[in-house]
């Protein structure tokens, strides 16, 4: 509460020196930098970044390019209430305002799209690491719970773009980039983009390469790409097609002794269980994707839209006690019809629609025999669907946007174990179906200052992941998260647009709360357990310290963000053992991270990041917690011009404080293994070339 004193009093003040600056003439432009008038397509609804009744988070190309260009973690890491993690080269983890009970590995609780078609596989799986940075352009982040549109779902939702633009005039463009770096670090890209009035295309390829700071944390991936355009009178064709082909070795987690004794270290044998190295535990993934999105304005008020997706997942693990081979084939259908009525200062925007996903694996587990197929164990048919249908209306009244949502949602899961022969039906599990609503409001204060406030409940099913962890028993009795998130804040710009801010706060009370459990064998099951209250503060601030386009420093800003999660369990029992008050697993309570831009008048330009992180508890008994740690980032560089030719050549360095930590903690790890030590200092260098 004294966290929110302070954010209300530091608002009071500026607004007031807003509204007496208001008639000032010198007006700082934001350029690319602006949010201003940016249009985020969280909702469908279209609306402008300050006037959307909405907590969403914009990452736009300019804040893509300011950080190494191998990996989204960094821009990705400097949203608040956003956290992604890398517990080894190509293993990532995402999670939202906490999510990370949920996702030991993997990204779940986050619905994931790009260019409108859905990525999140049927089982509530998304494999982001098959997407290389060069594919994205920008990025809308929403956070806490998404009813209506979006469907079940308490994390948030990632909507990726990179669909190019139409042109008056038909443009060829190439672009290649190179990078090399620490630990065998070596990528490269290369594009062509042709843009016209009717069509418009990208084709990329890239590949990414690195032996890694650990034993056994090698990574290898090779992406293609391709985006497609059309567009008539009334109809707009959008084509996402890409295939990968992605190797990355996973060392495992050490204890704290093993990681002060030797972080380089792979996970070693440990009682009957061998060690990394040797069972040569690894991901081999081949996955391909195709999808269509269609619009169709079919009059000036009328419009549809329909979404179809196919993909296919080839993947391979050897693993400690395993050898896995895994082959997944998943479809998606959606479809909005949207009715919009515009006047002057009076619009109505209704949207009614339906999503259902499908996913069908096939599992097949063997002995690992030093990294080979041994013996079976099991094989099994899994089959997850899932479905919602919404409808949406949102109002805006002059200075008032209403709007109002609700999502029916339904999940089922069936599993047949193929090498029991006993087994003459399938074990089926469906979800509750729930109705979710959601309620938003914003009002304009004035030109510069919008207030919004939202209420929506959040219905989370178990993933196919949870359903059917390691343990290798379908867990049909997990029943689904579900609470209601309350929010409020303030976003807009003050003294004369050269300072940008988005405040919030929230409270979202998180009922039968999945999380993971370990058992005698060290491997991973979930269970409900109680409920997690999770209260937070958000505050991002970006500050245009000077624009002198005349000057030496042609432009100089500061950005931060920085989030309070105070979470704690509640009604929360292990056994005999109450774990009620202790703060929720992996959710550190404060996180900062910070950006000074300096750009000069002859094309230098220099970035510098800090990422900060509080101490994170390791396990739900609160008994050990990895240390808080400061990462301290650098991109540096020049852009040169000759004629229709632009290059941009740059150096960065990561962890310049050569600090040790784990970036990606292995929370409730059996044995104590909680540890996945991130690199030390390293650097890199490359250009990027465009015609």
């Amino acid at each position: 509460m004294l966290i929110m004193k302070y954010l209300v009093l530091i608002i009071g003040i500026l607004f007031i020196q807003q509204v007496s600056a208001q008639t000032a003439n010198n007006r700082i432009d934001f350029g690319n930098d602006t949010l201003a008038d940016v249009t985020v397509h969280a909702f469908m609804l279209n609306n402008k970044w300050k006037e959307a009744p909405a907590a969403v988070a914009i990452i736009n190309h300019s804040d893509i390019e300011k950080t190494a260009p191998t990996s989204l973690l960094p821009a990705i890491n400097s949203v608040a209430g956003v956290r992604m993690e890398e517990r080894s080269p190509g293993s990532y983890r995402l999670s939202i305002r906490g999510s990370t009970l949920r996702s030991p590995f993997g990204v779940r609780n986050v619905k994931v799209y790009w260019n409108n078609i859905p990525i999140t596989d049927g089982g509530g799986n998304t494999y982001l690491n098959l997407i290389d940075v060069s594919q994205i352009n920008s990025m809308e982040i929403i956070k806490g719970p998404s009813s209506s549109v979006y469907g079940a779902g308490t994390g948030g939702v990632l909507l990726m773009n990179s669909l190019p633009n139409f042109s008056n005039e038909a443009q060829h463009h190439v672009t290649a980039g190179i990078t090399a770096g620490s630990y065998g670090l070596m990528a490269e890209n290369t594009g062509y983009t042709y843009q016209s009035k009717q069509f418009a295309s990208t084709l990329q390829q890239s590949h990414l390469q690195s032996n890694s700071y650990r034993q056994q944390s090698a990574v290898r991936r090779d992406t293609y790409n391709w985006v497609g355009k059309w567009q008539t009178n009334s109809q707009t064709f959008d084509v996402l097609a890409y295939y990968t082909n992605m190797y990355y070795q996973t060392p495992g987690g050490l204890t704290l002794a093993e990681m002060l004794k030797n972080p380089t270290s792979a996970r070693p044998p440990s009682g009957n269980i061998p060690g990394a190295v040797q069972q040569k535990s690894a991901i081999y993934d081949k996955t391909g994707l195709v999808g269509v999105h269609h619009t169709w304005k079919i009059s000036s008020a009328f419009s549809n839209e329909a979404t179809v997706m196919l993909n296919h997942n080839a993947i391979t693990n050897p693993f400690l006690t395993k050898y896995e081979n895994r082959d997944e084939t998943n479809t998606g259908l959606s479809e909005q019809f949207i009715y919009r009525l515009q006047k002057k200062q009076f619009n109505v925007t209704w949207i009614n629609g339906g999503e259902w996903l499908y996913n069908h694996s096939r599992i097949d587990d063997y002995y690992n025999l030093n990294g080979v197929a041994g013996p079976v164990q099991f094989k099994d048919n899994l089959f997850a669907n899932q479905w919602y249908l919404f409808s949406q209306l949102q109002i805006k009244l002059y200075k008032l946007i209403f709007s109002a949502g609700l999502s029916y949602n339904n999940q089922l899961l069936s599993y047949r174990r193929l090498t029991d022969t006993t087994m003459l039906h399938d074990l089926r599990t469906q979800s509750q179906q729930v109705i979710t609503p959601r309620f938003s409001v914003s009002y304009a204060i004035n030109s510069s200052i919008t207030w919004y406030g939202i209420a929506a409940k959040g219905f989370s099913p178990p993933t196919l992941a949870e359903f059917f962890p390691q343990d290798r028993i379908f867990h049909s009795e997990l029943k689904p998260e579900y609470g209601w998130n309350l929010e409020t804040g303030f976003k807009g710009s003050l003294l004369n647009n050269a300072l940008q801010f988005d405040v919030a706060a929230y409270r979202f009370q998180l009922q039968n709360a999945i999380v993971m459990r370990i058992n005698a064998q060290g491997q991973q099951y979930f269970v409900n357990a109680g409920g997690a209250m999770e209260k937070g503060v958000e505050v991002t601030a970006h500050y245009k310290i000077l624009q002198q386009p005349f000057k030496l420093i042609k432009k100089l800003s500061v950005w931060g963000s920085y989030s309070y999660q105070p979470y704690h369990f509640y009604n929360y029992k292990q056994g005999n053992t109450d774990y009620s008050g202790n703060g929720v697993t992996g959710v550190p309570k404060n996180n900062f991270s910070g950006r000074i831009d300096v750009h000069t008048r002859n094309a230098y330009y220099l970035h510098i990041m800090l990422f900060a992180t509080s101490a994170i508890p390791l396990n739900d008994a609160n008994s050990v917690f990895a240390n808080s740690y400061q990462n301290l980032q650098l991109k540096m560089g020049k852009n040169f011009q000759w004629g229709k030719w632009q290059l941009n050549a740059f150096v960065g360095a990561d962890n310049l404080l050569n600090q040790q930590y784990s970036l990606g903690n292995d929370i409730n790890a059996a044995g104590g293994r909680y540890y996945n030590p991130a690199p030390l200092r390293n650097f890199y260098i490359g250009c990027q070339l465009q015609l």
